[in-house]
This record gives C-alpha cells, sequence and structure tokens, in this order.
C-alpha cells in the first residue's frame, strides 16, 4: 500500500514548524530568542519535539523513538489524522457503532463525511458487514476502538480489518490496559497503514494531564509532526508523563486494584433487582442494561454519582466506570434501594 497516496496534497506540500533550539545542541546557551520572561520555574517553552519522553516510551513498548507522536490527548491525535488524511467536504471516515463519539466530532469538524458500522447485539464486528461497507463507502480511515467504548468489549481479529481496509487502520488502545487483548503496536513492522493510539488518562491516572501517544511508521509519524502544533504538550505534563513511566510497579498495582474492583462489581451487579444484564467488559467500566435506565441514572444522580448516559442510542443502558472500593460500595447500596 502506498501511503503517500491517501495523504491530502497540501499535507505533503506543508513545511513543519522547527524550533531552532530543539534541534540543536547547546552547551549552556542564554535564551533570547523566543521572547520568554528570564523570570520563573517554566518561563521556558516546552520540548516541541518529546524527545525525552518519545524514548521511554520507545523502549517500553520496543519501537523506534521516531516511531512514537505525543498528543494533547488521545484527541488531539485523532483530529491531527483526520486532517493528514481526509480532504473536507470530500472524503470520509468509518467508525463502529456505538463507538467513542469523538471520532465523529472531528471528521464533522474538518467536513468528512461519517460512514458508521454497525455492531451486533453482542458489540461484535461482522466481518462480512465490514468489508461491504468499507466498499461501498471507500472511507480513508477506519477508526476501530478496542476495547470497545462505550461497549467495553474488545474486538477479536484485528489484523483482519487491518489486512481488508484500502485506507489507514486506527486501532484505538485508551483501555488495552485492562485488557487481556495483545496490543497492535506488535503489527506495525507488517502493516504500513496501521496507527495505534494510547493514553495516559485512563489506566495512568493522567486524564488532568492529556497526554496522549501514537504508534505507527516512521512516515506517519513524520506527518503528524509536521502537522500538530508546535508546543503542543506542555512541559508539566511532559515531567509527569516520565515521573509515571519511571514507576512501572506502582502503575501495575493501581492496575491491578481496578481489575479486582472489576470482578467484585460484576458480582454485585448480579444480585441487584433494577439491572436487566451486565455486558461482558475489558475495561475500566461497565456498560449496564437496567429495566429502566432513566430511573437508575435519575436517582444516582440525585445522591450525586455521576454516570453516563448511553440511552436512547443504546437503550435502556447506562455507563458506570469503577471506582474505588469505598465508592463501589456506596454505588452498590444506592442501586439495591432503587425500587423496579
Amino acid at each position: 500500500m502506498n501511503i503517500n497516496q491517501l495523504v491530502r496534497n497540501n499535507i505533503l506540500e506543508l513545511q513543519p514548524y522547527i524550533s531552532f533550539r530543539d534541534q540543536n545542541q547547546f552547551n549552556a546557551p542564554i535564551l533570547l530568542d523566543a521572547n520568554e520572561s528570564p523570570f520563573g520555574e517554566y518561563n521556558r517553552y516546552p520540548d516541541s519535539t518529546q524527545m525525552e519522553l518519545k524514548n521511554k516510551l520507545a523502549d517500553i513498548k520496543n519501537v523506534k523513538p521516531s516511531q512514537v507522536a505525543i498528543g494533547n490527548g488521545s484527541d488531539e491525535l485523532i483530529d491531527l489524522i483526520i486532517k493528514i488524511f481526509c480532504e473536507p467536504k470530500k472524503d470520509s471516515i468509518l467508525m463502529m457503532d456505538p463507538s467513542f463519539a469523538m471520532y465523529a466530532f472531528y471528521a464533522s469538524i474538518n467536513e468528512n463525511k461519517v460512514v458508521k458500522l454497525e455492531l451486533n447485539e453482542d458489540f461484535e464486528i461482522l466481518k462480512e458487514d465490514f468489508l461491504r461497507v468499507a466498499k461501498d463507502s471507500q472511507s480513508k480511515v477506519f477508526f476501530l476502538c478496542s476495547p470497545n467504548n462505550p461497549t467495553g468489549n474488545t474486538i477479536d481479529d484485528i489484523e483482519f480489518y487491518i489486512q481488508n481496509f484500502d485506507g489507514i487502520v486506527v486501532v484505538d488502545e485508551a483501555y488495552i490496559e485492562f485488557s487481556n487483548q495483545q496490543s497492535s503496536i506488535e503489527l506495525l513492522k507488517r502493516y504500513p497503514n496501521l496507527i495505534v493510539l494510547q493514553t495516559f488518562s485512563k489506566a495512568w491516572g493522567m486524564a488532568g494531564a492529556r497526554v496522549g501517544s501514537a504508534f505507527a511508521s516512521e512516515y506517519i509519524i513524520n506527518l503528524i509532526n509536521t502537522v500538530k502544533a508546535p508546543y503542543n504538550v506542555n512541559s508539566l505534563s511532559q515531567k509527569l508523563a516520565l515521573q509515571k513511566l519511571d514507576n512501572l510497579e506502582e502503575f501495575e498495582k493501581q492496575v491491578e486494584y481496578i481489575i479486582k474492583e472489576r470482578s467484585w462489581l460484576e458480582k454485585q451487579f448480579q444480585n441487584i433487582l433494577c439491572i436487566k444484564k451486565i455486558f461482558p467488559t475489558q475495561s475500566n467500566f461497565f456498560l449496564i442494561e437496567c429495566k429502566n435506565a432513566e430511573k437508575v441514572y435519575q436517582n444516582l444522580l440525585y445522591n450525586e454519582i455521576l454516570t453516563s448516559k448511553r440511552f436512547p442510542g443504546i437503550k435502556n443502558c447506562i455507563r458506570i466506570n469503577i471506582g474505588n472500593r469505598q465508592q463501589n460500595t456506596k454505588l452498590i447500596t444506592l442501586l439495591k434501594n432503587i425500587d423496579v
């Protein structure tokens, strides 16, 4: 596959912004080039290349630093991918339905059509439907979220979709740390049309810092670096991400805790009358079908427990993410007292 033919012509002609100081080595420079203040702990612009963070991530993920892009959350990377490959008012993206709403949001901002691939009742892709819709739509980018949000399940045989899509396949692994699914990063060597997204917002506990990562071929990463804003990830966020990566033991303990709470919650849900169905999950949340979702949602909200409305899009369903034991216990107590 010639990726070059999938890229918008104006992007191919675009010259990236290059920070002179980030592209050169100095011993003790006097920085008078960027109109910064000489005062303050964070008075200097951040490293526009995020090189230290890329190097550390590349070492952990077993890829080259040149195969890593860092974004202001995965949202920025989703936006950039659409801008790189999809011509406004002409091209379309393909996404699962239901899935993460921001794929459609950024496509719509870029004036691209959104083609939705309906999942079956178990929230799985029917391969024959995929082949038909992909062929008919001729979409440029396919966003495949696994584990999927808001359903929680993983998508099997991801390689099939990469092999059978004549465009860019973006595998969004925002919840991969909670799953037993292998990361698609290991497929990068075989498929030049693959981009894998991960984030520090979920398992790493850094939603407020807004740090996302993309893993792809050096060619695609170079395109992302060309289009991104010069200083898109601030110094504090880069520093916090590096600190997290230096403490993998604590990270693993937190993930293990959430997975154990997930098992505990699932058992508790089975004894609650207002819950009709618990969908299988490999994420840090549950999709729950209720006998009366509006009543459950409003009751929890009245008691200041915020959950995510998934109805009417997904009939009678709400999404509930996993908290600590104290939060989860309060949730279960309230759910048990809701009359059906």
